[in-house]
């Protein structure tokens, strides 16, 4: 009798990475969420959900929410706006627009904290953004990594231009899958341009939207690298996000218990976002 392998030994290779990657820590957190855990210290105590309750009395934590709200909003709409954009308009066939598409993805394919060097010395006060402003005349020294409004803004600039990559080349997917006849169609019936977006290409790329958008979502709420780089959550804590906090919690300050039960409210917030997010534009998807 022949032995049977086929594809047995990598499905169980995989759930068993899958339990020890995903699993085991998930479950780790949510342990230590429950108590007060400190490597400084020999042993740990069960403190219920002191942890949690410790949660809506710090302002650093509720600052980081805000500030990761903000630029989760920021960058989703951004990054899905200017990706149709760029895909409607690099939508061609040739060779030259192939190349074009191509250069579009390198800012995805390139390192978060590669990325943010590269953006920290265009804008840092002496950087290159300010010396070709002075050259115009339009303004010179401004503190774009300085100021809470303008790091902010920047932050969000800078993540929005890696997101704008991946949202260019799925929706660029999503838009050759459309069949020209609709297209066709839609002139005979004498649809204009705007028309025939709204009602041949909208509904067709509806899938990809919806990849875009979930995607983006769960990507920046865990933003923590470019923030690490381009300002180091200042100035004055104000550009932290919840990722960065909880990592300052657990490895400056050694709370390994706070910091596993912020885990869990950043998990579940995300989990809890993109959830709802999906299920509408699902909804969505089958109205059009």
């Amino acid at each position: 009798m022949t032995r049977r392998s086929g594809l047995a030994p990598i499905a169980w290779l995989a759930v068993l990475l899958y339990v020890l990657f995903l699993l085991y820590p998930l479950g780790r957190s949510l342990v230590l969420s429950f108590t007060d855990r400190n490597p400084l210290k020999a042993g740990s105590s069960f403190v219920g959900l002191a942890n949690y309750a410790d949660m809506l009395d710090d302002p650093r934590l509720l600052g980081t929410l805000r500030f990761t709200i903000l630029v989760v909003v920021a960058v989703t709409v951004v990054a899905n706006v200017f990706g149709l954009a760029f895909a409607l308009l690099l939508n061609r066939d040739t060779a030259g627009y192939r190349a074009m598409r191509t250069l579009v993805f390198i800012p995805q394919v390139l390192s978060g904290v590669i990325v943010a060097f590269i953006w920290r010395s265009i804008l840092t006060q002496n950087g290159l953004l300010n010396a070709a402003l002075a050259r115009t005349g339009v303004t010179s020294g401004t503190a774009w990594l300085g100021s809470t409004d303008l790091a902010t803004f920047s932050i969000c600039a800078v993540v929005s231009w890696m997101t704008i990559a991946f949202a260019t080349v799925v929706y660029s997917a999503a838009l050759r899958t459309v069949p020209p006849e609709l297209y066709e169609a839609a002139r005979v019936d004498g649809a204009g341009a705007v028309d025939r977006f709204r009602a041949v290409t909208l509904p067709m790329i509806a899938p990809g939207m919806t990849i875009n958008v979930v995607l983006c979502l769960i990507t920046t709420f865990k933003l923590y690298d470019v923030i690490a780089v381009l300002t180091g959550g200042g100035p004055a804590n104000t550009t932290q996000s919840t990722a960065y906090y909880l990592l300052e919690v657990a490895f400056t300050q050694n709370l390994f218990g706070y910091s596993s039960a912020i885990a869990m409210l950043l998990l579940t917030l995300t989990a809890g976002i993109a959830y709802t997010v999906t299920f509408l534009l699902r909804k969505r998807e089958a109205r059009l």
